[in-house]
């Protein structure tokens, strides 16, 4: 009789090992899903930023735009991102 509740006790402590060891597991995939999904949006905010960067300044190059409206603008994209 004391040997089963022994058993059944191990098996309780095993089931609650493993429940643990499962959540510990599905944690850390969500952890690694969301820094993956920040880091892409981190990439594309870049890419972005760039692409504005280098509109501004081929406008600026093309003359359409003078210094003074050039750096208002740099200033004004870098402000926001």
């Amino acid at each position: 009789m004391l040997t089963n509740i022994i058993f059944i006790l191990i098996a309780l402590i095993l089931l609650f090992v493993l429940y643990l060891a499962v959540k510990a597991i599905t944690r850390g995939v969500e952890a690694k899903n969301d820094l993956n999904s920040e880091i892409e949006t981190y990439e594309d905010n870049s890419s972005n930023l760039s692409n504005e960067i280098i509109k501004i300044k081929k406008l600026h190059d093309d003359g359409v735009l003078n210094d003074e409206e050039y750096k208002k603008a740099k200033d004004k994209i870098l402000k926001n991102n």
